[in-house]
């Protein structure tokens, strides 16, 4: 299945577990250091402040680097509970790598929202990252918010709905 961003609550509702995505458009980056900050401006209602929409948005949970783009372990505190709160404030889909814990597996399921994993092959994601942009905080250096435009990158869906691949 193709998918192009935004992501509407229809195409989340066609999604399955262990469903292969090409996602096409643009997505935005973050790991453990600047997620917080963004929940944190959504919540002050500063996120209007930042050049950052989160309405249908993906997040994949990465640093951008010269050494190219591949995910994080997403059950890191301050990632896994910026999942939930994300999840409220428009995004719908989170990438990233290993399990999340069924608390925000079911928070996923209450805001129609995903969690997919993408294999860890950097020098490939590299070749499909066209376009990258410093949105938000740059004295974090490469943990800091970019916007990437990505090209058919392929993820599986990890958690939908209420269940997860990781309790099969």
């Amino acid at each position: 299945m193709e998918l192009t961003t935004p992501i509407s609550e229809q195409d989340i509702n066609k999604l399955q577990v262990g469903n292969i995505i090409s996602i096409t458009g643009y997505i935005y980056t973050g790991r453990d250091a600047v997620l917080p900050k963004i929940v944190q401006a959504c919540d002050t209602g500063n996120i209007h402040n930042i050049n950052i929409n989160l309405q249908g948005s993906v997040i994949f949970h990465t640093a951008v680097s010269i050494a190219g783009i591949g995910p994080t372990s997403s059950n890191k505190l301050e990632i896994e509970d910026s999942i939930r709160k994300l999840s409220r404030y428009g995004v719908k889909i989170h990438l990233g790598k290993g399990s999340i814990s069924p608390e925000t597996i079911q928070e996923l399921k209450e805001q129609n929202s995903i969690y997919a994993i993408i294999p860890p092959v950097t020098a490939l994601l590299a070749s499909k990252t066209t376009e990258k942009t410093l949105v938000a905080y740059p004295e974090l250096g490469m943990e800091a918010m970019y916007r990437i435009y990505v090209n058919k990158y392929e993820i599986i869906v990890a958690a939908a709905h209420g269940e997860s691949i990781y309790d099969r």
